[in-house]
């Protein structure tokens, strides 16, 4: 039987959180096995620049951080699922990606 992974990126914890119940809540009222969410590890990107504009002075520094959170769903391809799924209103901040599978 077919299957479709769906593969959820974002930088915001919460709205991820919120797609994730609405699959989640989609596949439960199709009456649907669903696996996952599946958290993949965090990717952190780190950038340390100076406070001073010339360079000179003492050495101060900010430090910055983005984090992007990872999640995998396996669904079995069905309409009655993937139908609602591909209407959700998904906000900016979630990339979202969906591939069938053998």
């Amino acid at each position: 039987m077919a299957r479709v992974r769906i593969k959820l990126n974002s930088i915001d914890i919460k709205a991820l959180n919120e797609i994730i119940g609405m699959i989640k809540e989609i596949a439960d009222k199709s009456g649907v096995l669903m696996r996952g969410p599946i958290p993949l590890p965090t990717k952190k990107m780190k950038v340390t620049t100076r406070k001073s504009p010339c360079g000179d002075g003492t050495a101060t520094f900010d430090r910055f951080e983005m984090r992007v959170h990872k999640r995998i769903i396996d669904l079995p391809a069905e309409d009655r699922v993937l139908h609602p799924i591909m209407h959700l209103k998904i906000p900016r901040s979630v990339q979202i990606k969906i591939e069938m599978k053998e």
